[in-house]
């Protein structure tokens, strides 16, 4: 028996990372996914490696950021899931650099998908996690909600939006029995890390040294220990009496 069986589950940005690791344990732990990424190639393979081992999953190709395709995307989760219990806005725009350098549109492009995105995920799905009994919202935040880095304007600004989105729809969605929480990750080993360091235009081994050396536990995390704590702000059976929390998964990061 699995903490999720028989639960519906939608995972958006699930192509790669630390969407994939989400959609894979989630899965594992007996949830139908659908798989929801932009990227057609990475988010089949993800659906795909959750069929091969047993799971079920289906892909369908989203940009959050189109509000048409949302819809479209939560009418199509609900017909091959039955329902939707489970909600985890993952996918993310990544967007640097200080305030002279950040033009309008890198600013509305960015809030178009780490903030507006998630509500309208939310906001479609909403009728369905209504019906749940079981349902639960997790927002992937950031230590960059919580602590500022150099030259982060937009991404920080988006993240903090995240949290404060999240104690927000926690409080309204409360009367419906819909938990609401985010994850916060800190410094975790993928992909986005070389197109970060790669913006930096730093060193690789050197940078990631530094990432490691960042945390108090000196590594970086890997996509698997944040899916496990989104895992558990899933499941009723672990999380029933915890809403508008942020769990930070960063080694330690803000205490360094």
């Amino acid at each position: 028996m699995g903490k999720l069986d028989n639960l519906g589950a939608i995972v958006t940005g699930a192509a790669e990372g630390i969407g994939e690791a989400i959609a894979l344990e989630l899965a594992s732990n007996g949830a139908k996914v659908a798989c929801i990424d932009f990227n057609e190639e990475s988010g089949s393979d993800t659906a795909k490696k959750i069929i091969d081992s047993g799971g079920e999953a289906v892909f369908i190709k989203t940009d959050i950021s189109d509000p048409d395709q949302v819809k479209k995307m939560v009418d199509g989760s609900v017909e091959y899931l039955g329902s939707i219990d489970i909600l985890v806005n993952n996918a993310a725009k990544f967007t640097f650099g200080a305030v002279e350098d950040v033009s309008q549109e890198e600013w509305e492009d960015i809030l178009k998908v780490n903030v507006i995105g998630y509500s309208t995920c939310v906001k479609e799905s909403l009728p369905y996690l209504k019906k749940s009994g079981k349902s639960a919202v997790v927002n992937l935040a950031s230590v960059s909600s919580i602590i500022a880095g150099p030259k982060f304007v937009p991404y920080n600004t988006s993240k903090g939006a995240v949290l404060m989105l999240t104690r927000s729809l926690a409080v309204d969605l409360a009367e419906y029995g819909i938990r609401v929480n985010a994850v916060c990750p800190g410094s975790i080993h993928t992909s986005a890390t070389y197109k970060h360091i790669a913006h930096m235009g730093t060193d690789v081994e050197k940078t990631l040294k530094e990432f490691q050396e960042g945390s108090l536990l000196k590594r970086q995390g890997k996509p698997e220990e944040v899916a496990k704590a989104v895992l558990f702000l899933a499941s009723n059976e672990d999380s029933s009496f915890i809403t508008g929390e942020n769990i930070i998964v960063d080694g330690g990061l803000i205490y360094t």
